[in-house]
């Protein structure tokens, strides 16, 4: 008889369930291992790499406001200013302030798609220029408090993110507000200006500060003709996802090559009381006032010009189409790409005051031509886009070239002063200009062009070059900078303590014996010793390690006894300066 053999288990005396019961156990250890490694192994990645346990917004964040190794400031190595950078600031500047003026050509196509009337939508250019004066006012004097780069890009992103709901909207409520946020955000020209000031040598910053301005000024014109010609073929939406692309650009350009800077006052100063110092900043520099005054008036002639020019090309005797009546900006462009080479060989090269009166001189002739002969022929407003624009530009850079010099530390608030009187003058050239067109045509807006650049003109005599008051011609007539290596031209400008850092430049200030020093180290500057006789005392170092610790301690001790009574003893003549024997030093401390 055959007999059945039992299960391994059931001849060790165990049962069928207990078999199953040790294989399920054997399972849910081998699982709890596997957890635990995979724990492990989560806690090495987490450890490894903590940027998957952030927040998607946090690494956003971090990559936004990541800075390449290579642009990182090292006060060993400071920025260095080059063309390709000053050109990138110059591409920022044009398509940036371009946001302000995509809108004008086109206000009548708005009101048709909106379906409002032209009055409604006249307020959209009002709304971006209030936009941009109270951005002007509010955000750029953050630059003397905030590091440029994080700033800078923080706006510039936003700004172009916005934008996308100018493209999409079909409210033309939500296209004002969007249009007056992106209006304030749209000031990031306004912070490189300075910034170039700061990073740019003295002696060519003149040249260097005319690509940006050049880059601002081609922005206004550029706008309105990309604007009016790609309208006029497909839809104005697609100028404004043109605009958002150029931003997004602008950004990844100012990512890749803009230099990190220090803050120029980290931590020390009060919002409002910077926006308050502002104006005590008028009070206390004469050029600043000046340059203010002669800017405000100069810009009033630029906007009056652009436009009442529509209103005299598309009537008698013309009668051009917008298409023509935009290539007039053409003109424009020519002279601003003239700047950065005149300023190059004649700003640079003399006192900016005298750069001024050619400026001046560019504008009466320009505005003189073309107001008096625009009535019958089209060469008048041909040669007054060229040579008006030339001269207001080249007279604000050598304008920027002499405040800047001012206030090192407070570029951005010197910038804001400056920037708010040229966009009043604006402001005032648009709306003067207007109503006076309506009433007596091209030669009564043209006339008052002429006034305003007769008192700019007028501001500009009140102060010679050299003159350091409020008015007069102190200091001679001059027009050469007695320092080459200045942007004012009277004094050689030091650059600032940021970019000294880690270099031999020092800075000329004296000291208690009149000597210079070098106020990063604070020590007296080599050499000086040959202008005048001093009788420095020198360390021994063998006689002070020898010096006995207990006898160094009575000594110090009894200075502190008698010091006072020495002191009052002591002769006030200067020979008693430079007495013979030892003195022992008066340390607080001791």
């Amino acid at each position: 008889m055959t007999t059945a053999m039992p299960s391994p288990s059931l001849a060790n005396g165990g049962t069928e369930n207990d078999s199953k019961s040790a294989d399920h156990e054997k399972t849910a250890n081998d699982d709890q291992n596997l957890s635990s490694d995979t724990s492990e192994a989560g806690e090495q990645t987490t450890k490894s790499d903590p940027n998957k346990t952030k927040p998607r917004w946090r690494r956003i964040y971090d990559i936004i406001y990541w800075t390449p190794e290579r642009l990182r400031w090292n006060p060993d190595s400071p920025p260095k200013f080059s063309m390709g950078l000053n050109i990138l600031f110059g591409f920022a500047g044009a398509f940036t302030v371009a946001n302000l003026y995509y809108n004008h050509p086109i206000l009548n196509i708005l009101a048709h798609d909106f379906g409002v009337p032209y009055v409604k939508v006249s307020n959209i250019p009002t709304l971006a220029q209030a936009g941009y004066a109270a951005g002007l006012l509010f955000l750029c004097p953050l630059g003397d408090m905030f590091e440029r780069r994080p700033f800078v890009l923080t706006l510039v992103f936003f700004t172009a993110t916005m934008s996308i709901g100018l493209a999409l909207t079909s409210s033309l409520s939500a296209f004002c507000a969007i249009q007056f946020i992106t209006g304030v955000t749209t000031v990031t020209p306004q912070l490189m200006l300075p910034l170039v000031g700061d990073l740019a040598p003295p002696n060519r910053r003149a040249a260097a500060m005319s690509i940006v301005v050049s880059g601002l000024m081609l922005g206004i014109l550029l706008a309105r003709l990309l604007s009016g010609i790609m309208t006029q073929y497909v839809s104005w939406r697609y100028v404004y996802w043109l605009s958002v692309a150029l931003q997004y650009l602008i950004f990844v350009g100012l990512w890749l090559l803009m230099p990190d800077y220090p803050a120029t006052n980290k931590g020390g100063m009060n919002y409002f009381k910077m926006l308050w110092s502002i104006l005590v900043m008028l009070t206390k520099h004469p050029v600043l006032v000046q340059a203010c005054l002669i800017s405000f008036f100069t810009s009033a002639t630029f906007t009056n010009f652009w436009t009442v020019l529509t209103f005299l090309l598309s009537g008698k005797p013309y009668y051009y189409d917008p298409v023509t009546i935009g290539l007039f900006a053409l003109v424009g462009i020519a002279s601003m790409i003239c700047g950065p080479f005149y300023a190059r060989i004649v700003i640079d090269r003399f006192v900016p005051w005298f750069s001024v009166m050619l400026g001046m001189g560019w504008c009466l002739l320009g505005i003189s031509i073309g107001t008096y002969t625009g009535t019958f022929t089209v060469a008048g407003p041909i040669v007054q886009a060229f040579v008006n624009d030339f001269g207001m530009q080249t007279a604000q850079i050598a304008n920027r070239s002499a405040i800047f010099a001012v206030e090192p530390r407070g570029r951005n608030r010197v910038n804001t002063a400056f920037m708010v009187a040229t966009f009043l003058g604006q402001l005032v050239g648009t709306s003067v200009g207007a109503h006076l067109y309506a009433k007596g045509v091209w030669i009564a807006s043209g006339s008052y062009s002429m006034g305003s650049i007769g008192m700019a003109l007028l501001i500009t005599l009140s102060r010679g070059p050299w003159e350091e008051g409020w008015l007069g011609w102190h200091g001679g007539l001059s027009i050469y900078k007695k320092s080459k290596t200045s942007g004012d031209g009277k004094t050689e400008e030091q650059r600032s303590d940021l970019r000294r850092m880690g270099t031999n430049e020092v800075v000329p200030t004296l000291g208690r014996q009149g000597g210079e020093v070098d106020v990063e180290k604070g020590v007296p500057l080599e050499g000086h010793a040959d202008k005048h006789p001093h009788h420095h005392g020198r360390d021994n170092a063998a006689e002070v390690n020898a010096t006995d610790a207990e006898k160094s301690l009575e000594m110090r001790a009894a200075e502190n006894q008698y010091g006072l009574a020495a002191a009052a003893a002591a002769p006030s003549t200067n020979e008693s300066r430079h007495q013979k024997g030892p003195v022992a030093p008066q340390d607080p401390q001791a």
